[in-house]
């Protein structure tokens, strides 16, 4: 599991003087960006082939709240990979300095060609590395159906 620290800022509050929503999402960035880095997948090195992360949802559950100046960690495990490394799932957990959950989120997404647009299937230079990505104890082979569980779908207004 990785973690990462947080400060939180006056400008990561919300009108209710705690942790905005917003805030959450922002951490959670921050937080694949550096296990990225430590899994050596730097941003760069994603640019330099034309892949990039996307995100397909972001669901949080809130457990206890967190105020300003208040230190939190963020943690990030693997838990799901499909076979082809398309689709990736993380768990995201906040926790206070007491160790207190605070949070947590499931993360699911994939990989996008920055020039068409589309899903990307990754060089195999890129799956050797994700294929280390240390795994949750929970963690489950995802497959195309895992992606669509939640029912959404796009309904275009006319």
């Amino acid at each position: 599991m990785y973690k990462k620290e947080f400060e939180i800022r006056w400008s990561d509050v919300d009108a209710n003087g705690h942790l905005a929503n917003s805030a959450y999402v922002n951490y959670m960035s921050h937080t694949r960006v550096g296990f990225f880095k430590k899994a050596n997948l730097s941003l760069e090195e994603l640019l330099n082939t034309g892949i990039g992360p996307i995100i397909f949802s972001e669901q949080i559950y809130y457990f206890k709240e967190s105020f300003l100046s208040e230190t939190i960690s963020v943690s990030l495990a693997v838990s799901g990979l499909s076979e082809d490394f398309r689709f990736f799932r993380f768990e995201h957990n906040f926790y206070n300095k007491e160790g207190k959950h605070l949070a947590t989120c499931d993360v699911l997404g994939s990989w996008i060609d920055l020039k068409t647009r589309k899903l990307a299937t990754l060089p195999e230079h890129l799956k050797l590395i994700i294929d280390q990505f240390p795994k949750a104890d929970h963690f489950k082979v995802l497959t195309k159906e895992d992606t669509r569980v939640a029912g959404k779908r796009p309904l275009d207004l006319r």
